[in-house]
């Protein structure tokens, strides 16, 4: 029974196919022809960039600091540990893989795998659109932050602006006054007026900048009464686009370059504000209520649920991103090894960013005689109130200020670069013609993305935003990867695509990746999907002690946005069933069965073997004939 379960999803090895078997001299021939063929990463250090610039993002600051110090501190990171290793890893490098062996974006590389599940490619695309129309918004607001913080004083900084309600708002240096003892206040800046004050029904001058100048939140009424497009974070968000245009408008040639930019000054400036952080009195408080253990969580079910979906939003597969870096690199390129790093300096980056974060907020603890609990937090409202209200408080307040935002847009940017890359490449892949025109099709979807991000920028848009964040991709990319490992593993064969992987690195993935594949990944996917949807709440927007609750018709366009990705998959399932041939049976056996690979991922050819395999001149015949179809095929391609 056990040999049969192995079969079904061929877990085993099985035996090549005539076509499998070729000369050596006419496979690497093939293989140099077709390379020349699609565009290729200049270095390797390109690539490696890229990958690490999309995958450590804004969430690697904001969310996963936040989540280990809610769900038992150090002992948060055993589940997070195995869930990495048994379910995010796995699925990182089956994508790297997949991208580099097929060299299509997920539009083409799906509908190879299994024609039943050509959908999940379009799916993809509607979902990455999703995320560009308001993630851009973010690096807009830190935009917006960073050229309205270079002045002497920081605008968030005092009470008496014209978007301050002087009754209600309070001043960091109020804070501290309120809580502090005697050397606190000796600390503190000399010119302002100190005295203490009842915070009860008080909002920090931090929270009515982002709020009331930023946002402008107040002139709007939820929902209902969005109010009007703020021209400035407008402006900033034409320029996010602008800079992300002209690293993609010539491919990875352009975004190659622009990532070292983009990806290593975030590790500059992470390693300066941590160097600072360590330097602040009431820092390593801070770093103990992020690391102290505590073991009774890991009871939770809600702990392992965190652990896996932080893992698997963090690393990334799914949104056809890998795919489509992988996809431009060398077909012998070790994308094992790509994986292994990647990954590892992901994973690495998210626990640096809790001593960042941590070490100031204990500063203001410490400054204030607060626990952490009541300046500790997630998202927008640690970026944008929390660690931008500790900044004011040391000197050369508009320094740091100015280099924290500087690092939240550059890691929003090559984010951006990765998840709009892999929509060109998909669009470009499926229809080859637009290859000679792609400043054009470049233009085209930033056009469309800024468009499609305006209503995030009105005075309402903040609840817009959350509400995407909520319902754009979270549930849906969870499924589509859950039906992704189904199309690899249990319909194109576990054992086929570690042969196509030993074609390219030399060996085959050993039992660990192969278990991993056909049983722990998908279980992993469907898993958090289940528990996400059980732990689902709509959320409610609180906003200076103002909670706003959706109606119900936002609620059902939200779950619309949901299906939207989602009903690509029965659809295209239904057309390529009605366009196939043959009997009933015969078709929905099609639907099942991988279609054309590669041009020369036929050949199999094994790096590490030098002796030359004698085959019979009927399938040198066929050898020969698969070459032709491959230059005409590439010759078709080039001339659209």
């Amino acid at each position: 029974m056990e040999d049969q379960s192995l079969k079904s999803c061929n877990l085993q090895d099985a035996t090549p196919s005539l076509v499998d078997a070729v000369v050596v001299e006419t496979a690497e021939a093939v293989v140099t022809k077709v390379e020349r063929k699609r565009e290729k990463w200049d270095t390797k250090i390109d690539f490696l960039l890229s990958v690490i610039g999309f995958a450590v993002d804004l969430g690697n600051i904001w969310r996963f600091p936040y989540i280990c110090y809610q769900n038992g501190g150090g002992a948060f990171l055993i589940p997070y540990l195995l869930m990495y290793i048994f379910g995010g890893l796995p699925l990182f490098y089956l994508e790297l893989a997949l991208g580099q062996f097929q060299r299509s974006g997920c539009i083409s590389v799906w509908s190879r795998i299994c024609p039943f599940f050509t959908g999940l490619g379009y799916g993809i695309c509607i979902i990455a659109s999703y995320t560009a129309w308001y993630y851009n918004t973010v690096i807009s607001w830190a935009l917006f932050y960073m050229f309205d913080s270079m002045r002497l004083r920081l605008p968030w900084d005092s009470c008496d602006n014209w978007w301050n309600t002087p009754k209600t708002c309070i001043t960091v240096y109020q804070k501290l006054v309120t809580g502090a003892n005697s050397s606190d206040i000796a600390d503190s800046d000399a010119s302002n007026t100190l005295h203490a004050v009842n915070t009860t029904g008080y909002y920090s001058s931090t929270e009515q900048y982002f709020y009331n100048r930023v946002l402008q939140i107040q002139l709007s009424d939820g929902f209902n009464k969005l109010g009007t497009i703020r021209w400035e974070v407008a402006l900033c968000l034409l320029a996010v686009f602008t800079l992300v245009y002209f690293a993609l408008w010539k491919g990875v040639k352009s975004s190659g370059k622009a990532v070292w930019i983009t990806a290593t000054l975030p590790y500059v400036i992470l390693f300066i504000l941590l160097i600072r952080g360590l330097t602040l009195r009431g820092s390593l408080m801070g770093i103990q209520y992020y690391l102290l253990p505590d073991f009774g969580r890991l009871k939770s079910i809600e702990v392992w649920n965190a652990a896996a979906s932080q893992i698997f939003f963090s690393l990334g597969p799914g949104f056809g991103v890998l795919l489509a870096l992988a996809s431009y690199n060398r077909f012998r390129n070790n994308c094992y090894y790509d994986a292994m790093l990647t990954s590892a300096i992901n994973c690495g980056t998210s626990f640096l960013s809790g001593f960042v974060v941590f070490s100031v907020l204990g500063h203001m603890c410490y400054r204030m005689n607060r626990t952490m609990d009541t300046v500790a937090n997630e998202g927008p409202s640690l970026v944008f109130i929390a660690y931008p209200e500790a900044i004011a408080t040391l000197p050369g307040s508009t320094f740091w200020a100015i280099i924290f935002m500087l690092m939240l847009i550059t890691l929003g940017l090559d984010s951006t670069f990765g998840g709009l890359e892999a929509i060109i490449t998909a669009l470009l892949d499926r229809w080859p013609k637009l290859r000679k025109r792609r400043e054009i099709v470049v233009l085209i979807m930033i056009i469309y993305c800024y468009v499609g991000a305006l209503p995030t920028t009105t005075n309402g848009g903040y609840y817009i935003l959350t509400l995407f964040d909520t319902y754009g991709a979270p549930f849906s990319i969870l499924f589509i990867v859950f039906c992704e490992c189904v199309a690899l593993c249990w319909c194109y064969g576990v054992g086929r695509f570690t042969r196509d992987i030993e074609s390219m690195l030399g060996f085959k993935p050993g039992w660990f990746w192969r278990i991993c594949w056909a049983v722990i990944s998908p279980a992993f996917m469907l898993g958090i999907f289940i528990l996400n949807i059980t732990f689902f709440r709509p959320p409610e927007i609180t906003v200076m002690g103002k909670t706003v609750r959706a109606d119900t018709w936002v609620h059902v366009v939200s779950w619309m946005l949901v299906f939207s990705s989602l009903v690509t998959i029965p659809i295209f399932a239904v057309v390529t069933f009605c366009s196939a041939r043959g009997s009933f049976k015969e078709r929905l056996k099609s639907l099942f069965t991988p279609g054309i690979r590669p041009s020369f991922s036929d050949f199999h050819v094994h790096p590490n073997s030098h002796k030359k395999q004698e085959i019979k001149d009927k399938d040198e015949e066929q050898v020969a004939k698969s070459a032709e179809a491959v230059d005409d095929t590439q010759s078709e391609g080039d001339e659209g």
